[in-house]
């Protein structure tokens, strides 16, 4: 009994190879595509911008920071903050310092954003750290409601349920949210500057910090049904105001009503 033996041609073989090739490199290329689109903009920053960053940095932050961002008696490292620190800092005026104190000021900026990103983009190379977040990262088009239950589970202890801001101890103080920008909401949960406490994603997700910032700018952007809220500085400054001004303008009445009856 003989077996007819089955030979494949050597074109196909060919037609084989190529063909898994062709789908690798296309596989390769979509994924370099997908991932080049949510790509956090210091991650994106040329040699020229690192450049320009060090001599930024040495002439404005070395004399604190020390000249490797190692840090000093006088500021922190800088060593693996990351670019999304350097960005907030600068970026809302608190950074260069100018005055001690229980904590960093808001105050103009100084810096042009050009500038800022090539900072940034410098002391992102001196270690592991949060990247400055993409436009579509910091979106406020997540849900609201989801994000008002997060905050008050994780923010409202300082900052108010609504991001009135607060006090604190020592002369240190939550900031009022109203006006802050979503990128720099997103930078200080993920840096966590001064007193805040960091959230990463295992704390926080990066849907949870959309949701939170959607929530925020809801809250800025919708007037309260209720009338004049007293700033959203909570029931305890209501009450005050009710018992000082009003109850007290009661008693006032009643007291020229009764005076002028005699």
């Amino acid at each position: 009994m003989s077996f007819k033996k089955n030979r494949r041609s050597p074109l196909a073989a060919i037609i084989v190879i190529a063909a898994g090739l062709a789908l690798t490199g296309g596989g390769y290329v979509a994924a370099t595509a997908a991932v080049e689109a949510v790509k956090p903009v210091s991650a994106v920053a040329t040699a020229e911008q690192i450049s320009e960053g060090r001599k930024l940095f040495l002439a404005n932050c070395a004399s604190c920071h020390g000249k490797n961002a190692e840090g000093s008696k006088a500021a922190p490292s800088l060593i693996g903050v990351g670019a999304a620190s350097v960005e907030f800092q600068v970026a809302t005026g608190r950074m260069p310092g100018q005055a001690s104190g229980p904590q960093l000021e808001k105050k103009p900026v100084q810096f042009t954003e050009e500038q800022i990103n090539q900072m940034a983009a410098y002391v992102a190379t001196l270690g592991d750290g949060p990247a400055i977040p993409t436009d579509e990262m910091v979106a406020a088009n997540g849900d609201s409601t989801r994000g008002g239950e997060l905050f008050r589970i994780n923010c409202a202890m300082c900052h108010n349920a609504v991001g009135a801001g607060g006090a604190l101890t020592e002369g240190k103080y939550a900031p009022a949210l109203k006006g802050v920008t979503e990128r720099h909401i997103y930078e200080a949960m993920v840096t966590g500057p001064q007193n805040m406490p960091v959230f990463n994603d295992a704390n926080l997700t990066p849907k949870d910090k959309k949701d939170i910032i959607t929530y925020l700018k809801y809250v800025e952007q919708t007037p309260s049904v209720g009338g004049y809220e007293l700033a959203n500085l909570g029931p305890v400054v209501e009450g005050l105001f009710t018992w000082v001004f009003i109850i007290g303008f009661i008693v006032a009445i009643t007291i020229w009503l009764g005076a002028k009856s005699n």
